[in-house]
């Protein structure tokens, strides 16, 4: 019986893997705006 139900949590696992992912990542490129930037403006600062 269970073998023939549709399985549907490989789904949801993905989908939380990505946000998982897409957080981090958004997470570290706001740190390096925020605070690692300041610290060696460029030519344009």
């Amino acid at each position: 019986m269970l073998a023939t139900e549709h399985v549907w949590h490989y789904w949801v696992a993905i989908t939380l893997a990505l946000s998982a992912i897409l957080l981090a990542l958004t997470l570290v490129v706001g740190y390096l705006r925020s605070v690692v930037k300041p610290r060696y403006p460029g030519p344009r600062d």
